[in-house]
Formats: C-alpha cells, sequence, structure tokens
C-alpha cells in the first residue's frame, strides 16, 4: 500500500531558531532574546540574533526547498514581530515578512504550513505574567486573529502550539529554557491550562478569521513508549505508558492532549495530579477540545517497555553502546510506527509527523559536499517504520523532517545540526547535504524509494 496518494512531504524550521534580526524591523524581543544573554544559559554562549540570517535570504532558502523537491514547509511566526508591544498595534514590516515569505514559497510550488507559536514568548507579555496570566489564552487568540487575516487566503494548513510540553516543563518548571523559570508544580498546571486554553481560543481565531478553508493542528513533542514484544501484556503496557503518568510522569500524552482530541483531562491525570490542577472554569474544556483536522507529533526517538506480571510496567533501557544521535538521542525507528499507531487508535485523528530528524556530526568536506550517510541511514529506518503504519491502514498524511538548515539548537547553540541544508555560520553559505538529494528521491517516489 505504501503512502496514499496526496501524501505531504515537507520540511520543518522555527522562527527564533533561523531568522535572525532579532531587533530589526520593529520586532520586540522574545524571552529567547533576553534568556541567551544570561550567564550559563547555552551551551556555545550563542545566540539567534542572526543566525541563519533567513529575513535576508529566504528567497535563496525557498529556493533550495524547490530543488529538493518539497512539498510543503511548516514555518514558524514570530509574535513579537508581528506585533508592536510598545503600541500595541500590528507592526507591518514584521507581518509583511511572512505575507512575502507565503508568496514565495507558493511561486516556487511549496505550500505553507503556519506554526503560530513555536517558543519564542514575547517579552513584554512575560513581564505582565506570561503564561501565568489568565489572560494570556486571549492574547494568543488576538494575535492569531491578526495572522489568520493576513494569511489565510494562501495559507491552508496551520498549527496552533509547538511542544507545549517543552515550552512549559523545559522553560518554567527545569529552568533550562526561556524564560528560564523554575516554578512549582501549582503553577506548572495553571501554565498547562493557560497554554491549552490558549490553543482552543487559538484555532477558534483561524476559524473566525479564514478567508478560504483551512485545516487546523497541534504539534505535541512524544518520546514514545513502544512495545518490547508483541504480545498483549506489552502493547497494553506501552499503551498505559503513553497515556497514563506512570511512566513518563507530567511528559505523559494524556495529560496535553486528552483535553485537546476527547474534551477532558483523563482519570489518569485528575487523580494523580489532583492536589496541582487549577480551577477549571466552566467552558474551559469546549474552548480547549475544538475540532481538529489532524493529530500532529513531533518523534524523534522512545524506547521500549514490557508488562510485568504484578501489573507493573517495566522500562528497558538501551543496550550498552546503543546506536544514538550526535545530539546523545536513542535510534528508535519503530517509534514511528507505535507512535502514529497508538495516536490514531486513541484520538481517532489522521495522523501528520511534524518533526523528525536527527543531530549528526556534519562538515563540509574537501570535495565541497557534505556526506550525512548516517542521516540517509536513520530517516530510511524511520520512514519503513512510519511506512508499515501506513500499509496497516494508519491514515497518516504527511511528514515533516526537522530541519530544513542547520540552525540555534536552543540550550545547544549551534553545536548541533539537524538539517538537509548545511549553514556555514560565518559566510551563510548554504550547502546541500547528501540527504538532500536522496529526500528528493524519496519525494518523487512518494516514499517507494525507501
Amino acid at each position: 500500500m505504501g503512502f496514499k496518494k496526496g501524501f505531504v512531504w515537507g520540511a520543518a524550521s522555527a522562527s527564533y531558531q533561523i531568522e535572525g534580526a532579532y531587533k530589526d524591523g520593529g520586532k520586540g524581543l522574545s524571552v529567547w532574546d533576553t534568556f541567551t544573554r544570561k550567564e550559563n544559559t547555552i551551551f556555545d554562549k550563542s545566540n539567534g540574533d542572526i543566525a541563519c540570517d533567513h529575513i535576508r535570504l529566504y528567497k535563496e532558502d525557498v529556493s533550495l526547498m524547490k530543488q529538493i523537491g518539497l512539498q510543503a514547509y511548516r514555518f514558524s511566526i514570530s509574535w513579537p514581530r508581528v506585533i508592536n508591544f510598545e503600541t500595541g498595534k500590528v507592526n507591518p514590516e514584521g507581518i509583511g515578512f511572512y505575507d512575502r515569505l507565503v508568496d514565495e514559497l507558493i511561486a516556487n510550488g511549496v505550500d505553507p504550513w503556519a506554526t503560530l507559536f513555536h517558543w519564542d514568548f514575547p517579552y513584554a507579555l512575560y513581564k505582565q505574567g506570561g503564561w501565568l496570566n489568565p489572560s494570556s489564552s486571549d492574547w494568543f487568540a488576538d494575535y492569531s486573529r491578526i495572522v489568520a487575516e493576513k494569511l489565510s487566503d494562501r495559507v491552508k494548513n496551520w498549527f496552533t502550539l509547538n511542544e507545549p510540553h517543552c515550552f512549559v516543563n523545559l522553560g518554567h518548571k527545569d529552568g533550562i529554557h526561556a524564560p528560564g523559570d523554575k516554578l512549582g508544580m501549582k503553577q506548572i498546571f495553571e501554565i498547562i491550562h493557560n497554554a491549552l486554553l490558549a490553543h482552543g481560543k487559538g484555532v477558534q481565531a483561524i476559524r473566525n478569521a479564514a478567508k478560504s478553508p483551512v485545516k487546523i493542528g497541534f504539534a505535541p513533542p512524544a518520546s514514545v513508549c513502544c512495545p518490547a514484544t508483541n504480545s498483549p501484556r506489552d502493547i497494553e503496557a506501552a499503551v498505559r505508558g503513553n497515556f497514563t503518568g506512570e511512566v513518563q510522569n507530567i511528559w505523559s500524552l494524556d495529560l496535553w492532549l486528552d483535553p485537546v482530541y476527547k474534551g477532558n483531562y483523563s482519570d489518569d491525570t485528575l487523580s494523580r495530579y489532583a492536589e496541582f490542577l487549577p480551577e477549571i472554569k466552566d467552558g474551559d474544556m469546549k474552548t480547549i477540545s475544538q475540532n481538529l483536522d489532524y493529530c500532529g507529533v513531533n518523534i524523534y526517538q522512545g524506547f521500549s517497555v514490557s508488562g510485568e506480571e504484578n501489573n507493573q510496567i517495566k522500562r528497558i533501557y538501551h543496550d550498552t553502546g546503543y546506536a544514538r544521535t550526535a545530539i546523545g538521542w536513542p535510534v528508535v525507528p519503530e517509534s514511528l510506527y507505535w507512535g502514529a499507531k497508538f495516536l490514531h487508535e486513541r484520538y481517532g485523528k489522521p495522523i501528520v509527523i511534524a518533526e523528525n530528524g536527527m543531530s549528526s556530526t556534519d562538515w563540509v568536506f574537501r570535495d565541497g559536499h557534505v556526506h550525512d550517510a548516517q542521516r540517509i541511514d536513520f530517516l530510511e529506518r524511520y520512514l519503513s517504520s512510519l511506512k508499515k503504519a501506513a500499509d496497516e491502514g494508519v491514515p497518516v498524511d504527511g511528514y515533516f523532517h526537522w530541519s530544513l538548515t542547520d540552525n540555534f539548537e536552543w540550550a545547544y547553540g549551534y553545536t548541533e545540526r539537524f538539517g538537509l541544508i548545511y549553514v556555514d555560520y560565518k559566510t551563510q553559505k548554504r550547502t546541500l547535504k547528501d540527504s538532500a538529494l536522496w529526500y528528493k528521491k524519496v519525494i518523487e517516489t512518494n516514499g517507494d524509494a525507501i
């Protein structure tokens, strides 16, 4: 069976990681602009002030997308670039960039997929309480409306929030991402609820402002619990591992996705975290659970679990010397199969892999090329796993490689390279890696080349 006709092959990026121009054209500061200026926050003491200079070089980047044969490009929009919080008005130069980017993509046969929030929260709003402020969901809804009014005549596919697990847990609980806070669990659950409300209100705002039919999704991450064997007991353990807090605690998928797709916090969440949950007002869950068109998910890795005779779940750690990427994440191709399968079975939506890829120790060889054989092998393994899910009837609608270009990798700075395109950060020269040329063949054959 393979990938269905109309399957979408794309690549993804995020505004802070590539755009640069951090205070040009009326852009305000984001929490990442301020976080990177604190001591000991970024591994190589770098920041996204210039990054890949995408604001200036976007036409070249779109041209490279066309060379690769990308059918779609998932980009994110910088909230503080779009709204001037000193005046409270739309920044015409900021929104104008995305307007031009969308036109350039379409002119080159690349379908624009927009993500409204990929972590660069406006610093001006952070000073007003950020995601802890009860008004934060309304702030996001207003921003969503502004962007949709400008772009929805051409942008048909939208994501609201990218990886809320990460910007909440890493940024507000662990303090290792922006804004660098270390809050208590009660505050964390207030932020979770406000972020989920923002998602729901964002969906409403997009649909209300849309100038043409749109499809909307949500892009959480998943470190997938995979069954150690195909026995019913291990599969049941894997389901519990993904959708209860038994194994992954507040990273569990049910905590974040059940409200969005089922309209309620799971029984496990309600019992496990009862002391931390905020007041849930009338209408909150209805707002959060707007109808979505697909279930987006970012999957890079996973781990195995088995079901024990005492009804406990045993996490099986990776073998000594296990295969891992440059960033240290384990190579677990079956995570795409089980992740797509489990998410569709629970939520009943078509699956879009909104991010998948690997960091590798890439450099330009003496022949002028970037030979990233490990990335090609990684992708062959993972996409074969996704193809298996499609063969078995899981409705998989698309796949977005992370990332289009090498870029600023958050707390790792520029030390990790995930791109299909190599970036020399001193000169901003772009070089297509071998994996980009391999991916071109995959796209041309709709995955049959795998």
